[in-house]
């Protein structure tokens, strides 16, 4: 058994490789470019539009963004917020941490090049998500790659079979990620920062597992088996409470540790750009490597955290009231910039001004701990209580990123097995929860990370034979809500949802 895991870790790490460093993070960028240059680049040139359309919406009585309109949907800040909510996991504070200690200062730099470009690379895909989605059997909104690549770039010329077979293969990699990325690693981190801050000392075990470690998994499988059984309501419903309590808990909590550290401030902004192009006291080769390794953590964890280009996030945008693509299309600008620019930032700051990291050569102090090292920086400041405050925040971050992405499974495993195929899907994650806990090596995480890189190759290829739509539907949402124009609104691929549409917008404006 030794063997086959060992060749199939060799194999995964062929495939990891190839679909992280030599083709998926070359399409990934490139694609951000294309879409930035495309919109005319949207998330500059319309910054305040944008931001007044999202975030400044939520609090505004006259907008639409947090109403339901139906019960079969849900709200654009609730669609946000599970997006949000499958997001902000690990990859915001142990990924970040990790991409640091392997990449240098540096790495921070390129996470911040891959969030502005990935700004429009899920732009793009919501967008893609909403003007092709359509209703299920129980009346649900469905959309996300597997559809724009079915129906979008199924519709080209001799394009039919390669779109549905691309649409397949979304959904295989999406589902199989759920299992992993989106399960089984993030419980384990839980499990794991729990024993580490509330029971270091407990050995207690049964038949080899760690009791702490069982009873976690048993006590978030019930709690994961409740929410997720009510279905995207439920999930939205938690995701809109949880999500801003426990990102503006954590940032105020990072700023503090940041105002105490104040002194290193200065040096640590120097030390992202200085090393942001591989300056380390080597030479010769070894500078190309070092370079090399900065850029792909940096893109690698920014990808990881904020999730543009994988397509996942657009099947729960797909769910949203919204009956203009682009208004979601803006949601999911400010999900990757509040994911990676604010919550990423933050998870920086503390890191490299903690001390620990030497802003001089860029090398970490304890590289091997490096998964740690929030919590130790937090203990440093706010004593054992800061340690227990990381552990607690990672519960959040991580559970309800398990809660996210037990919807993407849900809406691939529909895609291809209907409606009905969900109800035996949900209980299998469910009880992947309890295995996730206890699992002790590595395997699950090498694995699932593989199958997330797997999901952005066929949906990226859908982004980018489909850029000259999201173009169309860009500019005529600027010409009528910017500019002011009479033109009649493209809203969706379907003429029956196009009119629907059409009238709820004349009938919202007289």
């Amino acid at each position: 058994m030794e063997k086959v895991i060992e060749k199939i870790t060799e194999v995964n790490g062929v495939i990891n490789d190839l679909v992280w460093v030599k083709i998926g993070l070359i399409i990934l960028i490139g694609t951000g470019i294309l879409m930035t240059v495309a919109t005319k680049f949207f998330q500059v040139s319309h910054l305040g539009h944008w931001w007044k359309k999202t975030i400044v919406s939520v609090f505004s009585k006259k907008s639409g963004a947090t109403k339901k309109t139906d019960k079969k949907s849900i709200s654009q800040f609730q669609a946000l917020c599970t997006a949000l909510a499958a997001t902000i996991g690990t990859g915001n504070i142990v990924g970040v941490s990790l991409a640091i200690a392997v990449g240098g200062p540096g790495a921070v730099f390129w996470m911040w090049v891959a969030a502005f470009f990935g700004m429009m690379t899920n732009f793009s895909e919501n967008v893609l998500g909403i003007y092709y989605r359509r209703r299920n059997k129980d009346g649900e909104w469905s959309g996300g790659p597997m559809y724009y690549l079915k129906d979008g770039l199924g519709a080209k010329k001799n394009c039919k079979k390669i779109g549905g077979f691309l649409g397949i293969l979304f959904s295989i990699f999406a589902i199989l990620a759920s299992f992993g990325i989106g399960n089984m690693s993030q419980i384990n981190t839980i499990a794991s920062n729990i024993k580490n801050a509330f029971f270091k000392s407990s050995t207690a075990t049964v038949g080899g597992v760690s009791v702490v470690s069982l009873v976690v998994g048993i006590v978030l499988m019930i709690v994961a088996c409740l929410i997720i059984i009510g279905g995207l309501q439920r999930i939205a419903s938690v995701a809109e409470r949880v999500v801003p309590f426990m990102a503006i808990i954590y940032i105020v909590g990072a700023l503090i540790v940041a105002f105490v550290n104040a002194e290193r401030l200065g040096d640590m902004f120097v030390a992202i750009f200085k090393f942001a192009f591989g300056v380390k006291p080597v030479a010769g080769a070894a500078t190309g490597i070092v370079f090399k390794t900065v850029v792909t953590q940096g893109f690698k964890r920014g990808v990881f955290s904020n999730e543009a280009g994988l397509g996942s996030s657009v099947m729960v945008h797909s769910s949203s009231n919204t009956k203009e693509p682009v208004v979601q299309g803006m949601w999911g600008i400010f999900e990757v910039f509040f994911d990676t620019m604010v919550v990423c930032t933050m998870t920086a700051i503390v890191v490299l001004s903690s001390g620990y990291i030497n802003l001089d050569t860029g090398i970490a102090a304890d590289p091997d701990n490096a998964s740690t090292l929030v919590a130790k920086v937090f203990g440093d400041v706010f004593g054992k209580g800061g340690e227990m405050f990381v552990a607690i925040a990672l519960l959040l971050f991580a559970f309800t990123t398990v809660l996210g992405w037990s919807q993407y499974g849900s809406k691939a495993v529909e895609y291809l097995f209907g409606v009905k195929g969900v109800k035996v899907y949900k209980v299998i994650f469910v009880l992947m929860i309890v295995s996730g806990a206890v699992m002790t090596s590595s395997f699950a995480w090498d694995i699932s990370d593989t199958f997330n890189g797997l999901m952005m190759i066929p949906n990226l290829i859908g982004v980018v034979v489909l850029c000259p739509i999201v173009m169309k539907i860009t500019q005529n949402y600027v010409d009528r809500k910017i500019k002011g124009k009479k033109v009649n609104p493209v809203l969706s691929y379907d003429e029956k949802i196009e009119n629907e549409m059409a009238i709820k917008i004349l009938e919202e404006n007289e």
